[in-house]
């Protein structure tokens, strides 16, 4: 079957245990996936992103809901991977250089609307300092494209403190690279600025 399949029709192929349904739901959503445990700082964001998705395709018999949902779900599951390697990690600290992680591995939908923009250090540089619950909501609105509900609901906040938390992070990158851009403007043209005027 095409991959342009109808949601309905790979859910259901999936469900049932076909490799070609498993391989679109894949090849869909692992980059951003991938791109997510990423840039939250997961030393190994391939094997999370592998593990994610077997948490995935085990459960997928009793997920009801349409692709929205489906996305939102994954995202949840991708988190909670992401919580256990943060407490694995603080339980036994490692030294990992991976100054150039970002540079030699972009992530799915990142790469298209911002590392184009600005450059795999500068996104780096401006996501790596936010504070963890800004830099959650943020990469989960961009790069997993999921509604302020949906971040609410993988993050176990509500609503008003996913907005306010994006406010701040977004307030705090649009400054960031406003102030890039004036040290390096052949670097962050003008017309890069991901966060314009009309939206302000």
């Amino acid at each position: 079957m095409p991959a342009g399949s109808p949601f309905d029709d790979v859910l259901a192929a999936a469900r049932a245990g076909a490799p070609w349904a498993f391989e679109v739901l894949y090849r869909d959503l692992a980059p951003a996936v991938t791109g997510y445990l990423r840039l939250h700082g997961a030393t190994e964001p391939d094997d999370l992103a592998s593990e994610t998705f077997l948490g995935v395709f085990t459960g997928l018999s009793s997920f009801t809901g349409d692709e929205g949902a489906l996305r939102a779900w994954v995202f949840t599951i991708a988190h909670r991977r992401l919580v256990d390697d943060w407490r694995r990690r603080s339980r036994r600290p490692q030294v990992v250089d991976d100054s150039d992680l970002l540079a030699e591995h972009p992530g799915g939908d990142v790469e298209d609307d911002v590392l184009v923009r600005v450059g795999a250090e500068t996104v780096q540089e401006l996501c790596g300092d936010l504070p963890t619950d800004q830099r959650g909501v943020l990469l989960l609105r961009i790069l997993a494209d999921l509604t302020v509900e949906q971040v609410a609901e993988v993050l176990g906040r509500s609503g008003g403190s996913v907005k306010a938390l994006q406010r701040r992070g977004l307030r705090t990158l649009r400054e960031r690279l406003e102030a890039a851009s004036e040290r390096s403007p052949e670097k962050v043209g003008a017309g890069a600025h991901p966060y314009g005027p009309s939206r302000r």
